[in-house]
């Protein structure tokens, strides 16, 4: 099995219970475990910033799927929880569910590249990120750890844990069992 890495993200609905949905059918999905999840962050818009703040979490997954397989069961759990893509880009979304890494692999197809795009930019992916894995190398980038200290206070500063009265069992409700 290899390990990959998915970004869960939701600012529509109740997205706490969407992110819940989303992570039941992630441990659903043929030849997949779910290995672990982090704590539920709360952060600022990015790319299009007049819309609702959002909430981001990171799922580890072991799968035999190949990435390809895997990002087209990604996209129809955002079809099945009434994901639509058409409006903006960066825009608001119901759920989101980025397929951030595999495995170490370096892809460049259409449709389809790893380590994804400006995930070493995103504080509401490293934050996540680096609960589960701090020393996670990032190819062609570096750990988790160096891109997080290297990213600006004011974009660290825009994620925040969610309020873990509200997580309702969310978080640490997967460990990694290896």
């Amino acid at each position: 099995m290899k390990t990959a890495w998915i970004g869960l993200g939701s600012n529509m609905g109740d997205s706490l219970l969407v992110l819940r949905r989303a992570m039941a059918q992630l441990a659903r999905l043929p030849d997949t475990q779910l290995r672990a999840l982090s704590a539920p962050y709360i952060s600022e818009p990015w790319g299009e910033t007049d819309q609702p703040e959002f909430l981001n979490a990171v799922a580890k997954l072991a799968t035999t799927l190949s990435p390809r397989s895997l990002l087209e069961n990604l996209l129809a759990i955002e079809q099945r929880l009434g994901r639509q893509r058409s409006g903006k880009r960066w825009g608001p979304r119901l759920i989101d569910l980025d397929l951030l890494l595999f495995e170490g692999e370096v892809i460049d197809e259409p449709g389809l590249t790893l380590p994804h795009p400006r995930l070493h930019q995103r504080a509401f992916v490293l934050v996540p990120l680096h609960d589960l894995s701090p020393s996670l190398f990032i190819p062609g980038l570096g750990s988790v750890a160096s891109l997080l200290a290297g990213l600006d206070a004011d974009e660290r500063a825009g994620v925040r844990p969610a309020n873990p009265v509200n997580q309702g069992g969310y978080a640490g409700q997967y460990r990694d069992q290896r």
